[in-house]
């Protein structure tokens, strides 16, 4: 038995995962267990998690590897500096001690945490370092289905490269093009991320749902001014206008008088057209850079298949375009493609590329993405008890039968199954459920129980054999990361009226026959459900169809804004007694509402910072 624990922290998204022969045994990000959402800390509880799921002490654990090289990075803050001087002194000053007392000599601080984990641990020399890119590149193509891939990462930055090219055979991913810092397409989306209010490196995906409600009106604009792209795809930022390789923020005033328009402030600034032009007009440069990339990389090695990783890869607009264009027979996305992915990537890297170990079984190696902790019923009962919840046990089919049918009822319900979810995306572990037919559920969902913008979309999960008579998609999506538009003869077409609506008065017509998941543009992010990996999701799906004639289901992640995806009991009946759910499942025990002790019900509206 050879046992490798991958690690990645510091940035954001730390995570650990634990890999037992090359098969994936858990993953599971920090944030889950700290509750502090996209957690940068040392994962300390979530290696304690994979350890305990792989039953093993970590003095057992045969290697340790870190997800990107402290050097490298370290060198390139040192030469950016001394590229932009005197410029950015605050910034290099600020970063300074924390880079000596902690980042610097990584494997003696990573050596004196992971000694918390277990006294006996005293091995420094199996701690090991992957390369940022190359962890990204190795999470995507080592568990894919895909024998030979073109592996294409992109996102903010690892150590120097923010854009790479890798060809994946068998074990072997041989690294071959890269794009360097400053130039990030990653960073350029959380510049304008920055620009019109959200949080760098989280409100990325409220940039992208934002931007079917305005038009690409600036789109050439940037293309002109704030970035050269050349027609393989390749680019370089014009760094007049930005402000992150040597300052505070992401953008300066010459961005700003660019657009002629100031940072928006997000406490005092409502979200205009104008806002929504800017969100346009950044996710179409995105995609054509995006599509350029993989025409490009499509041609020149005439590989079939595509794999892709990096916070960038999370775009799943940019994603599903690529799948519609047929620039590839198969594409597969890593489904933690940030860096909580790289925890993963380092950890399979390090068993195929530096230890050589063969790659045999060419099939998809995420199990779902369900990699994280679940829980007994013994401990569910004990700790519902604890909390004082009021709840009945059900067999498996009577879950689904109840809980199809109050769904069919308009009731939301929170989902609490088998083991969480690895990544950014609820699957049917971690997930709030409603009914997609109801014409007032988005809204509902989104102010009086997830507390965020009512201009947030909402993703449909549909039984996979049922994909394409919902939606222009016929193609596997279990991680919710292409975009396809329902289907023309589900689709509402709009009045003359509505046509000239614009901003979020679009949010207000009803687009099809499940508008509470058809976005303004009558899109949808898909995720397809399978019974082989997820069961009991699948059965409630089909419960619901048998009563209704509908495969799909409204699926959003457990949590209210700025909360991390819900992990324990406890995380559960909080924010089922904090927001206005209806009903809580958590495997076979389910409890209503209006059954619970009043007196426990809390205000989760404002415990959570805007994300």
């Amino acid at each position: 038995m050879n046992t490798i624990l991958g690690i990645s922290a510091f940035y954001h998204d730390s995570a650990a995962t634990l890999i037992k022969d090359g098969e994936i045994i858990a993953a599971a990000q920090e944030e889950r267990f700290s509750r502090k959402k996209h957690d940068p800390n040392y994962p300390y509880n979530a290696i304690n998690y994979v350890l305990s799921e792989a039953n093993l002490n970590l003095n057992e654990v045969d290697h340790i590897v870190f997800f990107e090289k402290p050097f490298l990075k370290f060198e390139r803050l040192l030469e950016t500096y001394l590229a932009f001087a005197p410029r950015g002194f605050k910034s290099f000053s600020l970063s300074m001690p924390i880079w000596l007392r902690e980042k610097l000599f990584q494997k003696k601080f990573l050596f004196d945490q992971l000694k918390r984990h277990d006294k006996n641990f005293d091995d420094i020399n199996k701690i090991n370092f992957s390369e940022h890119h190359l962890s990204h590149a190795a999470s995507a193509f080592y568990p894919s289905p895909f024998e030979q891939a073109v592996v294409l990462t992109l996102d903010g930055v690892g150590e120097w490269a923010t854009t790479t090219l890798a060809i994946g055979k068998k074990n072997n991913l041989d690294m071959i093009k890269e794009i360097h810092f400053p130039h990030s397409l990653g960073l350029l989306y959380s510049a304008f991320t920055y620009y019109i209010g959200f949080k760098v490196n989280s409100g990325e995906y409220k940039l992208m749902g934002l931007a079917p409600y305005g038009k690409p009106k600036y789109k050439e604009l940037i293309l002109n001014k704030l970035l050269d792209v050349k027609s393989d795809g390749s680019f370089k930022l014009n760094m007049k206008y930005f402000n992150y390789a040597t300052g505070l923020t992401m953008t300066n005033k010459n961005f700003s008088n660019l657009f002629d328009q100031p940072v928006r402030n997000p406490s005092k600034d409502l979200l205009k057209e104008f806002h929504m032009d800017i969100a346009s007009s950044i996710q179409a440069v995105t995609e054509e850079i995006i599509l350029r990339l993989t025409k490009n990389i499509a041609n020149e090695y005439k590989i079939k298949n595509l794999c892709l990783a990096g916070g960038v890869a999370l775009n799943c607009v940019a994603n599903g375009k690529i799948l519609r264009e047929n620039i590839f027979d198969n594409i597969w996305i890593q489904p933690a493609a940030g860096d909580a992915g790289g925890s993963l990537g380092a950890a399979l890297a390090y068993w195929h590329h530096e230890l050589k170990k063969p790659r045999d079984n060419f099939k998809d190696q995420m199990k779902g993405a369900y990699l994280g902790p679940k829980f007994s019923d013994k401990h569910i009962e004990s700790q519902l008890n604890k909390l004082k919840g009021k709840y009945n046990k059900k067999t498996s089919k009577e879950i689904s039968s109840i809980v199809a049918k109050e769904l069919s009822n308009n009731k939301t319900v929170g989902w609490f199954q088998g083991r969480m979810e690895f990544g950014p995306r609820a699957l049917g572990g971690r997930s709030i459920l409603a009914d997609p037919r109801s014409e007032k559920m988005q809204k509902e969902l989104n102010l009086k129980i997830k507390f965020r913008e009512s201009f947030r979309p909402f993703a449909p999960s549909v039984l996979r054999e049922d994909v394409n008579n919902w939606f222009e998609l016929n193609y596997d999506s279990p991680y919710m990361l292409l975009v396809s538009d329902v289907k023309k003869d589900k689709q509402i077409a709009m009045s003359e009226k509505d046509k000239k609506l614009f901003g979020i008065d679009k949010l207000n017509v009803k687009r099809s026959s499940i508008p509470a998941i058809t976005h303004v543009d009558y899109s949808a992010r898909i995720q397809t459900v399978h019974k082989e990996t997820n069961p009991k999701y699948y059965d409630l799906l089909n419960e619901f169809k048998k009563i209704t004639g509908c495969p799909v289901l409204v699926n959003t992640s457990f949590n209210v804004r700025g909360e991390p995806i819900v992990c324990s009991i406890d995380d559960a009946f909080n924010c089922f007694m904090g927001t206005n759910l209806d009903i809580l499942v958590i495997e076979n025990f389910i409890l209503f509402k209006n059954e619970q002790d009043q007196s426990l019900i809390k205000d989760y509206k404002n415990k959570f910072e805007l994300d």
